[in-house]
């Protein structure tokens, strides 16, 4: 029979790096995974978690953030309100503090099985394996989202659904994160609650969202860095985690209201699920896969995501976009109010109190770029240099030029993008022409580059405050970016040039690069309904 042997607290089931120059110990080489108590007590040695898939690196941060408050004292303000003061005094310390997290894993020890026949697996729940159907389950495959199941194309690697690879329990442990987080809308398993079966499940609180992180030269001080400040009215014995609840939560109502920053990155998943071991509780032999909540969805409420108002006045987070480049959301990370449009993004609150830690920490973005149901297109991981330090609050000066700096790479991006669609529509005569192909390879070459251009001159800002406006020179940044979107121009259109017809709808839609246009155009605006995303810089 499968025994609940597991444990995260001590099983290797998280992925680390370790800092380099950190000793070994006399048993061997350092390990490659760790479990949560290592983790904590070892933050302080480990460069950084190693953990390869986005979406299962941003639902752990989560858990972990969420630990390291409970052991570092810091889930509440307290009567002096000194959080601030006391996340200081936790840092100056150099480590977490090993007795709290002790003492935190001897209180929950039957809370952090994995599997757990006879008791309550860890973000499980029990209840599945007699409220589903034990003869229509999720599968293995469904689960690990990186394979395909069903009905689906093998990409990467071939499964079946009759005779599946069993994936290790340090897999599973990830893959039930991903679920929490992102899992999908829609067609579900079956669960049946009080006499009522429902098949319907609400996309998860990260679904399609990109997510922002604070990163330090240790796991240490990104975690206290990736602490947010709790509100005056939180009360950490009420601010609990799942498996820190008592009871279960009632699927048959609506989900419980967060009671602080604890419980809302960690209680907001829609799906329910239950692992099936095999017989030796190594593996996973099956899943199941269903909704957790009837009724509305909770609101969408995290501290990691930068949030947007639609046309419509509803905030929603700023979509993962694989096509979208780090550099461009800078401004919006740094300041709390930055100039973007009608869209008026909000710096995630995470950013408003992460550089107290560090004036050195980089950005880490992970996310998911994905439909609100069914779709998947790709992982996104992507990071910045040291940043934090000019933020908003910490370097008045220079934080604005950042804003204008991305502005000019966007503009110009635009502008290509709308002047090489306008080029193909005139050279073939037909306005609804989209020139979707000439547009992606004008992105591919001006979007890398313009990164490059935008680091380059973030780094010659003037970091002392002497300078107005950091330094920053409008006229040069705007013949910089002109000059890379010309030249990507030339390239993509440079093939029609030898015929009259190309070369003079070549040469009028170049105007477009100046933000003019010529006043009697040969062919209509292309259609913009066919958007074409722009290459990764």
């Amino acid at each position: 029979m499968p025994t609940g042997t597991y444990n995260l607290i001590d099983q290797p089931c998280v992925p680390v790096r370790w800092r380099p120059g950190t000793a070994a110990p006399a048993s061997g080489p350092l390990p490659d995974r760790v479990g949560l108590r290592e983790l904590l007590l070892r933050s302080h040695d480990i460069e950084a978690l190693a953990v390869a898939d986005a979406p299962a690196h941003a639902a752990l941060l989560r858990i972990l953030y969420a630990l390291t408050a409970r052991v570092a004292g810091l889930t509440e303000q307290g009567p002096e309100g000194d959080w601030d003061v006391r996340r200081l005094d936790v840092l100056d310390a150099g480590r977490l503090p090993p007795d709290m997290v002790e003492a935190y894993f001897r209180d929950f020890e039957d809370r952090f099985f994995l599997f757990g026949p006879d008791g309550r697996p860890w973000m499980q729940d029990p209840r599945l394996a007699e409220q589903c159907d034990r003869a229509n389950t999720a599968g293995v495959n469904k689960l690990i989202v990186t394979r395909p199941s069903g009905n689906n194309h093998s990409w990467f690697r071939h499964d079946t659904d009759t005779a599946p690879v069993l994936p290790t329990a340090s897999e599973a442990f990830l893959s039930l994160l991903v679920w929490h987080y992102y899992g999908p809308a829609g067609r579900c398993s079956s669960r049946e609650v009080n006499g009522v079966k429902s098949a319907s499940a609400t996309a998860g609180p990260l679904r399609t969202a990109l997510s922002y992180h604070p990163e330090g030269s240790c796991l240490f001080e990104t975690l206290l860095a990736g602490l947010v400040p709790p509100e005056d009215s939180v009360v950490g014995q009420e601010d609990l985690c799942p498996w820190e609840q008592d009871h279960l939560p009632d699927p048959g109502r609506p989900p419980r209201v967060s009671r602080g920053p604890r419980s809302r990155h960690t209680c907001r998943s829609q799906h329910a699920l239950l692992l099936v071991p095999d017989e030796d509780s190594t593996h996973v032999r099956d899943a199941f896969i269903t909704w957790a909540y009837r009724g509305e969805r909770m609101p969408r409420e995290d501290d990691y995501l930068i949030w947007q108002t639609s046309q419509q006045g509803n905030r929603y987070p700023r979509p993962a976009d694989a096509g979208r480049a780090l550099w461009r959301d800078l401004d919006a990370l740094l300041l709390q109010h930055p100039p973007a449009g009608s869209a008026h993004p909000q710096q995630p609150r995470v950013f408003r109190t992460a550089v107290e830690v560090s004036e050195e920490l980089r950005v880490r973005a992970l996310g998911f770029d994905q439909e609100g149901q069914a779709k998947d297109t790709q992982f996104i991981v992507a990071s910045t240099p040291a940043v934090l330090g000019h933020a908003e609050d910490n370097d008045p000066r220079t934080v604005p030029a950042v804003g204008r700096l991305r502005q000019f790479g966007e503009m110009f991006g635009r502008r290509l993008d709308r002047a090489v669609k306008r080029a193909w529509a005139s050279y073939v005569r037909d306005a609804k022409a989209d020139g979707a192909a000439w547009a992606a390879e004008a992105g591919a070459r001006y979007w890398p580059r313009a990164e490059a251009e935008f680091w380059a001159r973030f780094r010659l800002l003037d970091r002392t405050g002497e300078l107005a406006d950091g330094g920053f020179d409008p006229a040069a940044t705007r013949r910089a970016f002109l000059r890379l979107a010309e030249e990507a121009y030339d390239a993509v259109t440079e093939p029609v040039t030898r015929t009259v017809r190309g070369a003079k709808a070549v040469s009028q839609a170049r105007l477009d690069l100046y933000g003019t246009r010529p006043k009697t155009p040969t062919v209509t605006s292309p259609s913009t309904r066919a958007k074409t995303k722009e290459p990764t810089g």
